[in-house]
């Protein structure tokens, strides 16, 4: 059993996270406890760290964070002999990738496969630390044996990119569509990669030359800065009939002028999460006579992860093209603080363990 302290990023407020000595988290049966290998930063954590707080997630003083890989540390097996589901025979040693979710299985949502709208979605924050204990739910759910040649940065990918994945399954997009992603931050350019992918002609509106480059890299058809004035009206123009156009800026202004590029009879992903108490006004008339269609997924289900695990594993997507930078636990604080004023980088690796590494 694994005992003593371990280091971990406790959030404590609005831009205010410390990294403390913290005890071991002590783990019962059916459930593991993670060694974490690597983390990955993620706008979600950003929020969290800009606004102090996370209303289903988080409750304050709490460690966070949940794009993470590692090896299996220990482990309590359930009771084979019991009754009921049992869990995945992990063993310590294994190298796993956790989900940051667990859904129930047996609400409303869950059996017509809308797992991703359970009732009693339980999440799993904490990746932030040298250690994770990982609750039997996740583990029956939604954990993931990782191949030894995928490292663990590449596999703690899987989260983000499934939430992407579930994202295009709602949309239906087919190939030889257009395509245009607003908004090039580390899911829109996801939403580029697998796009381009699945066949279709991509345009990628963003901000900061290094994402914007990224894009092309990543198969981008074209690429336009959103801050050039005017460029709307030209990107229009140019490509009168954009069948798919997701939103990945979360901005009401934003979602209505995705709404105003669509062509007739397309649709448009509403992806971006704006704030909340936030509304937007629709052009009926041409929502109705240009039959247009709005979606707005969220999250992810076990199969869209299992999927995103799937694609990084056969080099769909390469995980190294998204991650710009490694830095140590410690260094954490002062990189949120960083990024709070410039938006450049795509994702940073934390490694807890840098000194093994």
């Amino acid at each position: 059993m694994i005992t003593g302290k371990m280091r971990a990023a406790v959030l404590y407020g609005k831009e205010d996270v410390r990294v403390e000595s913290v005890p071991v988290p002590g783990i019962e049966k059916g459930e593991l406890l993670l060694k974490i290998g690597a983390v990955l930063t993620c706008g979600t954590d950003l929020k969290v760290f800009r606004r102090g707080y996370h209303a289903t997630m988080i409750k304050l003083p709490s460690a966070f964070g949940h794009e993470c890989a590692g090896t299996v540390a220990e482990v309590i097996h359930e009771d084979e002999s019991g009754a009921g589901e049992k869990s995945q025979q992990f063993e310590v040693g294994d190298r796993i990738v956790v989900a940051n979710s667990a859904p129930c299985g047996i609400c409303y949502y869950c059996k017509r496969g809308q797992e991703n709208l359970c009732e009693d979605l339980q999440f799993l924050n904490g990746a932030y630390a040298e250690y994770l204990r990982v609750p039997v739910r996740f583990v029956k759910k939604n954990t993931y044996r990782i191949p030894d040649q995928l490292s663990f940065a590449k596999a703690a990918m899987v989260e983000p990119l499934a939430c992407v994945i579930h994202g295009i399954d709602e949309t239906a997009p087919r190939r030889g569509d257009v395509a245009l992603v607003i908004g090039l931050g580390p899911i829109g350019l996801m939403f580029v990669a697998i796009l381009k992918q699945r066949g279709l002609t991509v345009i990628g509106v963003g901000r900061h030359p290094s994402r914007l480059e990224l894009a092309r890299a990543l198969g981008a058809d074209e690429v336009l800065e959103s801050g050039q004035e005017g460029n709307w009206m030209e990107l229009s123009k140019r490509w009168p009939r954009m069948d798919v156009v997701i939103e990945a800026t979360g901005r009401p202004e934003i979602w209505e002028q995705a709404i105003c590029l669509v062509r007739r009879g397309g649709v448009v992903n509403l992806f971006g999460g704006c704030p909340a108490g936030t509304k937007i006004s629709l052009d009926t008339n041409r929502m109705h006579y240009d039959q247009i269609t709005l979606k707005s997924s969220f999250h992810h289900k076990p199969s869209s992860v299992r999927a995103a695990l799937e694609a990084i594993v056969n080099g769909v997507v390469r995980p190294k093209q998204f991650i710009t930078d490694e830095k140590p636990l410690e260094e954490l604080p002062e990189l949120f603080k960083a990024m709070l004023e410039s938006k450049s980088a795509v994702k940073t690796c934390i490694l807890p363990f840098a000194s093994e590494a």
